[in-house]
């Protein structure tokens, strides 16, 4: 860290240390995860945040590394709202580099730092267990293949892990009862855990600074935001794209008992601190 960033961070560890023995989960992903100096940082703040006593839970993305093994295979890339079509070759590759490649290098750099982390599928345990999901378009129902929407989680399983002072390390893979596989949101997938734990904050880093209400006027970003907003700003068309469904995960995960969710840029160095402890970015609240 600069000496900059060192003297931020001494004058935050107060008010970090109030949120000792509490649950923070964390979804980190998409384009961010390309950035490897921002990378470093993350995973350097999450060891720092574990060693003050922040309980962590990591959900995991992967969506740039999928594309290129897609490439490299010659299987087209299809997406319809937002969501992977995927086809059972599909399927293998999402799985193959999720829950392998992506998964296992995060676990293997944070214990570099210091941290206990342990990597796991959403397959293991039974931890989410999904169901086929649809996607719709002017009522005609569309199927996405082996896209699946979380049905439960397994609580005890991660409480578990949390007694054992680990840092579990999540990729978005759940499967059924007949053993089959599903690709799942990682920011729904975020979400659930954080409603199973009841977590303090559900973080997600995201490749912007937060909810605007003109992109274009960066003076504009929402610093606060209830559910209720959320609803509105929709409505509005001040919140498209696919930053609705992301804001809807946020707000399902407040309606079901997670305390607060927080938005931060995941492109900046130590955002993951700085950020989540200085209200930056934009926080949303039941």
């Amino acid at each position: 860290m600069s000496p900059d960033i060192n003297r931020l961070v001494i004058e935050l560890t107060p008010h970090i240390k109030l949120y000792k023995n509490k649950v923070f989960v964390v979804k980190y992903g998409g384009s961010i995860m390309e950035n490897t100096e921002s990378q470093k940082a993350f995973l350097a703040d999450a060891a720092l945040l574990k060693s003050l006593g922040i309980n962590l839970v990591i959900v995991h993305g992967g969506g740039p590394a999928i594309n290129k093994w897609l490439k490299r295979a010659n299987i087209e890339c299809k997406f319809i709202n937002g969501l992977r079509v995927t086809d059972k070759d599909t399927m293998e590759i999402v799985e193959m580099v999720l829950s392998g490649s992506v998964n296992k290098k995060l676990t293997a750099e944070l214990n570099s730092l210091g941290a206990k982390a342990i990597g796991i599928s959403g397959r293991d345990f039974n931890l989410i267990k999904a169901k086929k999901k649809f996607s719709y378009n002017e009522g005609d129902r569309i199927d996405l293949g082996f896209v699946g929407e979380v049905e439960s989680i397994n609580k005890d399983f991660l409480l578990q892990l949390l007694d054992l002072d680990l840092i579990p390390i999540i990729s978005p893979v759940g499967c059924d009862s007949l053993g089959n596989s599903y690709n799942i949101n990682a920011d729904s997938a975020a979400a659930a855990v954080a409603c199973a734990l009841q977590a303090e904050k559900l973080i997600i880093m995201t490749d912007i600074e937060g909810v605007y209400k003109d992109i274009n006027d960066k003076s504009s970003l929402i610093k606060k935001l209830s559910c209720q907003d959320i609803n509105k700003y929709i409505e509005e068309d001040i919140i498209t794209g696919g930053m609705i469904p992301k804001m809807q995960c946020c707000q399902d995960a407040l309606e079901k008992g997670t305390k607060a969710v927080h938005l931060i840029d995941g492109r900046k160095e130590h955002s993951f601190i700085l950020d989540t402890f200085t209200q930056s970015g934009t926080e949303i609240v039941k």
